[in-house]
């Protein structure tokens, strides 16, 4: 590949050099524009820019715009009113998607000659919640950003060769950013514009290109399932996965699919890269990466990717290899004390992880009457059937007792939580604080709307049963089934929202139910409302029969 060094990306103009397509952009369109940005923001007299583009090309041109006219950029996570107030006394300009900020089209004037940047006059901020869920600012130069793509090159620029790089992971956090923006741009790799967030979006995107890797998130990659057509994607050259840990069992189901191990990442915003590994269990370290540990066992490290001299100390636990491979033993940080009992989560959590029943763990502390653990589960398919089999409390009781051989009676959870999948936010983390805050809800009595559409006035939703739902207790305690009066209850309250209904609810009509509902189910739902007879037609479904089906009459609104 033609390889260009990040901070000569704006010297000269090359027109055979593709970006992106859809729309079409070469390296020539984009150079004039970054530099055309570069000029209005030198006119507005603007110093520091924060950036919230969804168009991976767009922040490319608003970056090297930016940072050719000496505006140090800060990528909020998001554009939540909270985040804004939180950064808006920091930054002088929101360039932004949404009205009201100014956008990219506003740069319409002749730009700046191109010129080499500064490796260490320009500077971008990141954003992350980090472990307590508190936001931080991560300050980085370009000279931190540009060592690290040279080096992602040399490690893995000959596997990709022309392959266009097509991202599920938002570019407002490091791992997107180096991987679908910066890195193609000097390798000269097209790249997908858009973050594209589902399974059938990645393979419909892959079958536009003879040659293709994907950056993605263990998320995505965990629920990549059979209905793709794996012979046809199992010519990607290479499948990165960062920003959480990749599931062992999701390792594999890609190794079968593909014929190739997933390329894990191991990194922070803090540090950029610290290491990789691709089908095996200890990581090996980045080049020019210098690993250490201080008397707790933590991880330290000096990298390239950090400011010269600078080492950072991780709260990471890790057995370091006489080959300098190492192993992550679990985070420091979360070590809490019960009854002055040091006791550790990700210990339990890996222990728990360890059962056939259990696909993820997460644990937190609930501060009620007397400080105990919980833990929020996502149940494999043999977990899930033991729940639907003999119930919630033997499933947890048969839980805490093999978590009793790792652990006193002390940290054995006194409170569980069964999801669908942990709510990882967009970094693809899940923050204690947001653990614990889960323990405290309530369990769900309302079904998870996954999708819904409408055709001529009519409904259809597609629905999961949280497996945690309140009802199942007790109905029944042994064998969990949704009861019909909640199905009918359920489809009203849908039936009310969708279809802006007021009507007094008024009786039942030839109300049928054929087959059970069970934990952790996914239903359709139909609904269909016929104003003249105030009826409410409501049918759920399984993948292969009727659930349940009947009416709902409805009278005149209440008073």
């Amino acid at each position: 590949m033609n390889w260009i060094k990040l901070e000569q990306l704006l010297l000269k103009a090359l027109p055979a050099r593709a970006i992106c397509q859809a729309p079409a952009l070469d390296h020539t369109q984009l150079r004039a524009q970054a530099l055309s940005v570069a000029a209005g923001l030198q006119s507005r007299g603007v110093k520091r820019l924060a950036v919230h583009l969804e168009d991976a090309a767009d922040l490319a041109i608003a970056l090297l715009g930016a940072w050719r006219a000496g505006v140090s950029v800060l990528l909020p996570a998001d554009l939540q009113a909270q985040t804004r107030q939180r950064w808006s006394q920091e930054v002088d300009l929101w360039l932004t998607d949404q009205p009201g900020d100014v956008q990219l089209h506003d740069f319409t004037q002749p730009g700046l000659p191109g010129a080499e940047l500064d490796l260490d006059q320009c500077h971008l901020s990141l954003c992350t919640s980090g472990s307590s869920g508190e936001p931080k600012r991560i300050d980085k130069t370009l000279r931190q950003l540009a060592n690290e793509v040279e080096a992602l090159e040399l490690l893995w620029g000959a596997d990709l060769g022309e392959a266009c790089i097509i991202g599920s992971v938002a570019t407002q956090h490091i791992y997107g950013l180096l991987f679908r923006v910066l890195w193609p741009l000097c390798a000269g790799r097209p790249f997908v514009r858009r973050q594209l967030a589902f399974s059938e979006d990645l393979q419909r995107a892959s079958r536009e290109y003879p040659a293709f890797a994907w950056v993605a998130s263990p998320a995505l990659l965990k629920r990549m399932g059979d209905n793709l057509d794996w012979q046809a994607l199992s010519a990607v050259r290479r499948v990165f996965s960062s920003g959480g840990a990749l599931p062992s069992e999701a390792a594999q189901s890609l190794h079968q699919r593909l014929q190739q191990w997933p390329t894990e990442i191991l990194g922070s915003s803090e540090t950029g890269g610290i290491a990789w590994r691709q089908g095996e269990s200890l990581w090996q370290p980045f080049a020019g990466v210098e690993l250490s540990q201080d008397s707790d066992g933590a991880l330290l490290i000096a990298s390239p990717y950090l400011p010269a001299g600078h080492v950072e100390h991780s709260a990471d636990a890790a057995r370091i290899a006489t080959d300098g491979r190492f192993e992550l033993l679990g985070r420091l940080d979360r070590i809490v004390k019960l009854e002055e009992k040091r006791i550790s989560l990700p210990m339990l959590e890996q222990a728990l992880a360890a059962h056939d029943w259990v696909a993820e763990a997460r644990l937190g502390v609930v501060q009620e009457n007397r400080a105990s653990l919980g833990a929020l589960l996502v149940l494999s398919e043999s977990g899930l059937f033991a729940l639907r089999e003999h119930g919630r409390r033997e499933l947890t009781e048969t839980l805490r007792k093999h978590l009793s051989q790792h652990c006193e009676a002390l940290a054995l959870p006194r409170r569980w939580r069964l999801l669908r999948q942990m709510p990882l936010n967009s970094q693809g983390k899940l923050a204690q604080a947001d653990v614990e805050a889960l323990l405290l809800a309530a369990r769900p009595k309302v079904p998870e709307v996954l999708e819904q559409s409408a055709s001529d006035g009519e409904w259809s939703l597609q629905l999961s049963v949280p497996p945690d739902l309140a009802y199942f207790s007790g109905h029944f305690p042994k064998a969990p089934v949704l009861p019909g009066v909640v199905q009918v209850e359920w489809a009203l309250n849908l039936g009310r929202q969708l279809l802006n209904l007021d009507g007094a609810f008024a009786g039942m009509e030839v109300l049928k139910f054929q087959q059970l509902v069970r934990p952790g189910d996914e239903i359709q739902l139909h609904l269909r409302f016929d104003g003249e007879r105030g009826k409410l037609y409501f049918a759920y479904r399984n993948d292969t029969a009727t659930c349940s089906s009947g009416r709902i009459l409805l009278g005149p609104a209440h008073a």
